[in-house]
């Protein structure tokens, strides 16, 4: 692993171990000596906005996933110079040598031309490689009609802050939150998304409508209460994840949350199957 520019103090702290997950979700045994061939990641975390004080654990819990199971390797960036299919020499990698690239908490207009923004869509579009965005990767690239497209949407406020947020399961048996029950409470910020609409994703995880505070709150846009949390989609050939949970450094120590990245990561990589067929809100809830 590379780190450029620097980032983390702390690399690489123990955050995803086998041993904290229940016996049912445990996680593959070690590599042999000779594994196999690992995917690579290509992590980015450059904020151009808002900077969230969990990117480095976010970063961390990535890399440390794929480091103790053996099933990919990641390079953190804090910048954006590899989201390019050119030949950058001094033997620095392009998108032709990823298999994902994942978001942590990327905000605002990230240093892009037009170049990059054609070769990066053409890499999840195109060649079918996968993408995951976590938290703040909706707080991103506003001016970039097809980054939108390809995510699911744009930020749109967070009406309730961090709050104790009441969490619907609605694809218990997706294996990237099969882990989850139907449902449960998250202390965490969870995100309004716009130009968003659930007949363009698959919706795995929602706010129960039912058990939120409505009164007095200027910044709930969405009329029709649908808040998702996570869901996943197809970008042409290319497998997507979004999820908001994560804004906390607290939420990187729970292992709900590093289990349910964990399968979303195996997912976009091809080493996993799951649907991405849209479905109608839930009617409990409405």
């Amino acid at each position: 692993m590379r780190l450029f520019p620097v980032l983390l103090a702390l690399l690489i702290v123990p955050t995803f171990s086998p041993a904290q997950a229940t016996s049912h979700d445990m996680l593959p045994a070690a590599p042999h000596a000779q594994p196999t061939h690992l995917k690579h990641l290509l992590v980015i975390s450059q904020t151009k906005g808002f900077e969230h004080d969990s990117v480095s654990a976010c970063m961390t819990s990535v890399y440390n996933m794929g480091h103790e199971t053996g099933l990919w390797d990641a390079e953190l960036r804090t910048d954006t110079e590899l989201l390019t299919k050119k030949n950058l020499g001094n033997n620095a990698k392009n998108l032709n040598y990823f298999d994902a690239i994942v978001f942590c908490s990327t905000t605002g207009e990230l240093d892009m031309d037009d170049a990059q923004k054609k070769d990066m869509m053409s890499f999840i579009h195109d060649d079918g490689k996968g993408f995951v965005g976590i938290h703040a990767a909706l707080d991103t690239n506003y001016k970039w009609p097809e980054y939108g497209e390809m995510i699911g949407g744009w930020f749109d406020q967070h009406p309730w802050f961090t709050f104790e947020a009441p969490i619907v399961n609605e694809q218990p048996d997706n294996p990237i939150v099969r882990h989850f029950p139907h449902a449960f409470v998250k202390y965490d910020e969870i995100y309004q998304p716009k130009e968003w609409s659930r007949d363009k994703v698959n919706v795995l995880l929602s706010l129960d409508a039912n058990l939120l505070d409505y009164s007095n709150n200027p910044r709930i846009h969405r009329q029709d209460h649908d808040f998702a949390v996570a869901w996943n989609k197809m970008y042409g050939k290319g497998r997507v994840f979004y999820s908001t949970l994560g804004h906390t450094e607290e939420a990187w120590q729970d292992p709900d949350i590093r289990k349910m990245y964990f399968e979303a990561i195996k997912w976009v990589l091809g080493m996993t199957e799951a649907s991405t067929a849209s479905h109608p809100r839930p009617t409990e809830s409405h």
